[in-house]
């Protein structure tokens, strides 16, 4: 008689990969290796290298460039674009998660046509989503049309090239990748232990925070990674929609590779903003395990 394991659960003849199965791995380590193992090890070494009159990287070892990291008016944009990563990860999971939920407890198929939907926005070029949100939102815009028509406001009001701006493009921008991975972890939830916890006394509200929230945090902490970190280096939205008047780390980066040339000085930054996010990712899994115990 076959043995089934519980998930989770080695198997109990569970062998290690064999040469076929490091050969299906291939590709995959390959592909870490040239465009990210690779890349990553560059930026590092750039990162302590200096600049000459050029612009031209002198393979010369130095710490300046990590020092100038942590002048005070880079740590201002720093502190700034956590501010706005943090609070566009905030909305994404008040707007997203209820979204999430509400998708795995419906049928499989308006499931799958209300997943769709959500996926639907990847089909179209960012650009043209973000240029779409600008004819929105300017002055002459649907938007402002749209409460002039209805006597809500008597003037126009200023919302293109301002922080509402950016976060309001932010959270387009990021909010499917909250959905989707809370989502995949809702429609895991078996129902009987819900019910289950409201046969033993919980009201709606407990049985939410101590039996829902904790089944489907996976899907939560996958969300505020897979937001909160691409969030703090996005440059094009604040370009477009905040008109370069709300810069961004991913802003100061774009900078100096492409126009200031202080390659050295970028790829820092570039390493700085790398190590923010293994913190992230390790802060999460940190929690994650704390919560489980």
């Amino acid at each position: 008689m076959q043995t089934i394991g519980l998930p989770g659960t080695a198997a109990p003849h569970a062998r290690k990969p064999g040469l076929w199965g490091w050969l299906l791995l291939a590709p995959m380590v390959l592909w870490l290796l040239l465009f990210v193992v690779v890349p990553t090890g560059i930026l590092a070494v750039y990162s302590f290298c200096q600049r000459d009159d050029l612009g031209r990287v002198v393979f010369s070892f130095t710490w300046d460039n990590y020092v100038r990291v942590f002048d005070p008016i880079y740590l201002n944009i720093l502190g700034r674009s956590v501010a706005y990563a943090g609070l566009t990860t905030i909305i994404c999971v008040a707007v997203g998660y209820p979204v999430g939920w509400y998708i795995a407890r419906r049928p499989a198929g308006l499931r799958n046509l209300l997943l769709l939907l959500v996926m639907i926005p990847f089909w179209t070029s960012f650009l043209i989503r973000t240029y779409a949100w600008i004819a929105i939102l300017k002055n002459e815009g649907l938007l402002n049309g749209l409460l002039l028509s209805a006597g809500a406001i008597t003037a126009p009001l200023e919302l293109l090239y301002t922080p509402v701006a950016v976060v309001i493009g932010l959270v387009y921008a990021y909010l499917p990748f909250m959905i989707l991975p809370v989502y995949g972890s809702a429609e895991k939830v078996d129902n009987a232990l819900v019910e289950a916890a409201h046969d033993l006394g919980a009201g709606p509200v407990r049985a939410f925070s101590e039996v829902i929230i904790p089944l489907t945090l996976p899907g939560i902490a996958a969300g505020v990674l897979l937001v909160f970190v691409p969030a703090i280096g996005m440059f094009a939205i604040t370009d477009l929609m905040g008109g370069a008047r709300v810069p961004m780390i991913g802003n100061v980066i774009q900078n100096q590779f492409f126009k200031a040339r202080n390659w050295p000085f970028g790829a820092a930054l570039g390493v700085v903003f790398t190590l923010m996010f293994v913190f992230t990712y390790l802060a999460v899994q940190w929690h994650g395990r704390r919560s489980q115990r």
